[in-house]
């Protein structure tokens, strides 16, 4: 059986802050958060495609628009979970594995990137 990968990036920025973090990341700070949605795909449809790239970035950017420029300690769920790169990651895929998944398609992966330097990969 053939497997299809599609991977599109784009970014938001918001503030978080760390709850309980030992550090400066306790206090609120800002980044441009890089992200990474990953889908597979095991059959192609009627013209050859897997899913629409206009698709995934539609979905993207409507799930992130609820916290591009935002202060995420101040967004369901991230009022009362920490607003970890982790949480992010997971919340993210859990949303968008609402919005995507269906018969032929489904969410593998989502990359968070806080900086260029530290990212984190969540699947489950």
């Amino acid at each position: 059986m053939a497997h299809y990968e599609l991977m599109i990036e784009t970014h938001f920025a918001a503030a978080h802050s760390l709850r309980d973090y030992p550090g400066d990341c306790a206090r609120l700070h800002g980044h441009n958060w890089r992200v990474e949605l990953y889908v597979i795909c095991n059959e192609l449809d009627d013209i050859g495609l897997a899913v629409d790239y206009k698709v995934l970035k539609c979905e993207l950017k409507d799930a992130l628009a609820e916290w591009d420029h935002y202060n995420l300690n101040d967004v369901v769920p991230f009022n009362t979970i920490n607003p970890s790169s982790e949480n992010v990651a997971r919340i993210l895929y859990e949303d968008m594995a609402r919005r995507l998944n269906n018969e032929r398609l489904h969410v593998s992966r989502i990359v968070i990137g806080e900086t260029c330097t530290a990212r984190v990969t969540y699947w489950p």
